[in-house]
């Protein structure tokens, strides 16, 4: 039986496949971007939790990250329609199907890097905080 945060993190993961995108879990980058571009969401870190009592509970900021990438002619726009995308995806369910208390996600800091013989990729990680809280923080 997988752990909440498993859990969570492949809602996550299918949330984000409905993208228009090419979506990956924990991959590395290939060496094609593809033409709709290309999201790797990354587990994070679950960071210290806050811890109350009675009945005993470990609250999490989960620190997941998603990779966007695009390249093309027109990055520019490309990355910003897939930004734009994630954020509607997240926004569609803060809760993730309640298995969450809120998903939110930071601004991505882009960055334009040059590629060897072909066209130059638009990249930034967006950093999403999963707000979550459980009984055992290994189950």
């Amino acid at each position: 039986m997988p752990t909440l945060r498993e859990t969570i993190l492949a809602a996550l993961h299918a949330r984000l496949s409905a993208l228009p995108a090419t979506v990956l879990r924990g991959e590395v980058l290939p060496e094609r971007v593809p033409a709709g571009g290309l999201v790797i969401l990354r587990d994070g870190e679950p960071g210290e939790p806050e811890v109350t009592l009675s009945p005993l509970t470990y609250h999490y900021q989960h620190r997941a990250e998603i990779e966007a990438v695009v390249q093309g002619a027109d990055r520019d726009a490309a990355f910003d329609a897939l930004c734009a995308s994630i954020g509607a995806a997240l926004a569609a369910d803060r809760t993730l199907g309640g298995l969450c208390n809120w998903v939110e996600a930071d601004a991505p800091r882009p960055v334009d890097l040059p590629v060897e013989g072909g066209q130059a990729l638009k990249a930034a990680v967006v950093p999403v905080v999963l707000h979550y809280s459980t009984a055992d923080p290994l189950a």
